[in-house]
Order: structure tokens, then sequence, then C-alpha cells
């Protein structure tokens, strides 16, 4: 679960994370009176307002502006609030502004990076640090990853303050940014075990002009799997943000993702449904999502799958394989006849089956007098629905 940049911060700034102070607005009003609230405290009036979507890159789309005049604030809002912000990571249709962040400005002297992940290939939480700040990190490790510095954390000991000093000599600091960037890092780490993060990044990490140590940016991701420890963290996900065929999935506990091919897939098991998508690419095709039903899926939730699948309009295919071990054959081809029945399905369809009740599952498909391409195997399905959908689109 993604999170926006001030709930971040905000998060962040209970654990000791040191943040600019700012405020959340949802109207050019609202963000006058967060402006106000803050030039009550600062020396001369500098703001900064931000776009707030669950995508990077939002200065370079236009979405980070820096003002010196309330009427810039207000100016600056209006201009925000409702506009279609494109980023590299939003791809080309963009993400829909509804809020944005107001924070004080800030004087910075060098921009740098930190990143707290979970690295696969240890198992450990590493902290990820360069002087790149305000880059990419994936610009970084590809144009010069010798600028960024890895540590991971041994588990049984967790973050200590020579980890944090390793990262701080790194990173170029001196004299008193070093107990500072530890204090920083500590802080870091403690709000990342204890919110079961599986990212929290800082880009940029900022230097300023009296050496001080702030987080002018935040990035948080969660494990999903964790979330019902941590109801306040669950209260702040924003389902504008998603995919709305991702957010039905997750409340009908289904595994979706929405990809960029045009063969919808529905199978039971992660391992098998990455299987699938990859031999729909080896004969030709385009997988249109990742969709994995679990094996315990009803008749009910079968049925929301094939929907969620045909909501995509880029689909122009179906391939089901479905492997009966603790997921009967009968029960996927009762929620295919079902769900045919409630929508309009024009395009082809193959099916493969193989497991517990097969038989009894292909009888009851080939007596739905749905036109199904029946398979005997993987291979076999692949090639059907992959030529099936390039003759209808020819």
């Amino acid at each position: 679960m993604n999170i926006h940049e001030y709930q971040a911060k905000s998060l962040l700034k209970k654990y000791g994370v040191v943040v600019p102070r700012g405020g959340v607005a949802f109207s050019p009003a609202e963000a006058a009176d967060v402006a106000k609230a803050l030039a009550l405290d600062l020396k001369e009036p500098v703001w900064v307002v931000k776009a707030q979507i669950h995508a990077g890159g939002r200065g370079k789309g236009g979405g980070v502006k820096v003002v010196k005049t309330m009427d810039g604030v207000i100016a600056e809002a209006k201009r925000m609030l409702g506009m279609q912000l494109v980023t590299h990571q939003t791809g080309p249709h963009g993400q829909k502004v509804q809020r944005i962040y107001v924070e004080e400005g800030c004087d910075i002297k060098r921009e740098l990076y930190i990143g707290l992940l979970i690295d696969r290939a240890t198992s450990r939480v590493t902290i990820m640090a360069s002087t790149e700040g305000g880059m990419e990190i994936e610009e970084v490790a590809a144009k010069t990853p010798e600028k960024i510095m890895k540590v991971a954390i041994d588990p049984v000991t967790g973050m200590q303050p020579y980890h944090a000093r390793e990262i701080a000599f790194g990173l170029g600091l001196k004299d008193k940014q070093v107990g500072k960037c530890v204090s920083f890092l500590m802080a870091m780490y403690n709000a990342f075990t204890d919110l079961d993060c599986s990212i929290v990044e800082i880009n940029p990490l900022v230097v300023t002009g009296s050496g001080d140590i702030i987080a002018l940016d935040a990035k948080m991701n969660f494990d999903d799997n964790a979330l019902f420890r941590h109801k306040d963290v669950e209260e702040m996900r924003d389902e504008s943000e998603e995919d709305p065929a991702e957010v039905e999935a997750t409340k009908n506990s289904l595994n979706y993702v929405r990809l960029d091919g045009n063969i919808g897939c529905m199978v039971n098991g992660a391992g098998l449904a990455m299987a699938t998508m990859d031999i729909i690419k080896l004969y030709g095709g385009t997988p249109a999502n990742f969709l994995d039903v679990g094996g315990g899926a009803t008749k009910e939730r079968v049925t929301t799958a094939f929907k969620i699948i045909l909501s995509d309009p880029n689909v122009k295919g179906i391939l089901v394989n479905s492997f009966g071990g603790i997921m009967r054959c009968d029960i996927i081809a009762e929620g295919i006849i079902a769900a045919a029945g409630e929508v309009s399905l024009d395009v082809p369809l193959g099916v493969r089956l193989e497991g517990t009740n097969v038989d009894l599952g292909k009888k009851m498909l080939a007596g739905s007098g749905l036109p199904i391409l029946p398979a005997d195997n993987l291979a076999d399905a692949a090639d059907r629905i992959v030529k099936a959908v390039k003759k209808a689109a020819a």
C-alpha cells in the first residue's frame, strides 16, 4: 500500500525524523490558510506548493513550485488542484491532483538520497544511500552505480549507530552533521520496522545552510499482509489513486495487477500465473493482467475475477488456466459459466483445466453453450488463445 508524501512525513515525524512544517489542502482557500499559519514563524515568506499523487517525478511535470507571495500560493493551488499531472511514473494518462501540500521553504545546501528497503538477495533490511539526491535512484544505478552505498542490517542486532555512521561518512557529512544523520537514520529504521514497511525513501535528504538534516520529500510503502496490525496506516489509503479494478480485486481477496497486454489471464496460484504469462509471451501474445484467484476460491470469487478481467477494454481474449489441487475444476467452470451469463462475452475464451474434478469441469463447460477453446495442456492453451486473438484483430 502506498500513501501520500504529507502522510509519510506525519508518520516519520512521530519517530523523530526531521521534516519541514506544512499542511495539506483540498482547496485554494485551505492552501492560503496553511501558508498564513506557516508565515507566522518564517523570517521571509517562502513556501513550496506540492501536488499530492502516488507517483514520482512531480517536479518535472509542474507539480512542485516554490512561491514567495500569498497570491502565488493561491494561484498555484488553483492551477494544480484538478489538473491531470503527467510524470514518467503515471504514464501518458497522468493522475488527477485532488490535494496539495503547502510547506515552508528550505535553505538547501546539499541534496542526498537515503532509502530503506527489503533486499531479497540478502533477506535483510538494507540502507541505500547516494550523494546524488534529487535524481531517480534507478537513473543513478544505471549511470553511476559506484555512487550508491548499501549497508545490510542483521535482523538480530537491528540498526546500530555504527551502521548510520558508515552511511554518514560515505555521504561526506562532517562534524555535527554526522550525529544528526545517525539520529535521523535510527528514527527512520524504527519507523520502517515498527510499521511493517516495504520501502521508506527520502529523496532528497537535504543538508541546510545551518547544517541540519531534513527530509525534504518522503515515500513510504507498506506490506499489505501486515496492515491488520496498523489500522491507522490502513486508514490513510487513498483508493482514488489506485486502479479501480485492483481495488475491487483486493476487496474480493483476489490478487490482480493490470498490465498493458490484450490477453486476460485467470489462474489459481501465483507461480502458475507467472508461468501462464510467460508462455503467452512465448507464443507471441501479451498478457493483460496478473490474476491469482487463490486456492480456496468460491464460485462468487471466480465470477468477480472474470468481470474484473473483462472490465479492461484492452482485453481481446481470455485464458483460464486452472490446476485443481485445493481449487476444484468444477468450481472454476461454475464461475466461468455464471460470469458469462452476467456479462457480454464477445472475446475468445481459452480454458485449460487439470486436477480435481477435471472431467466434471470440462463436462460443465462443454454443455454451457459458451464459445470455449478447450486445451489439453498449457502450451496448447497459449497457442490457441494467441492465434484466436490475432485472427480476431486481422
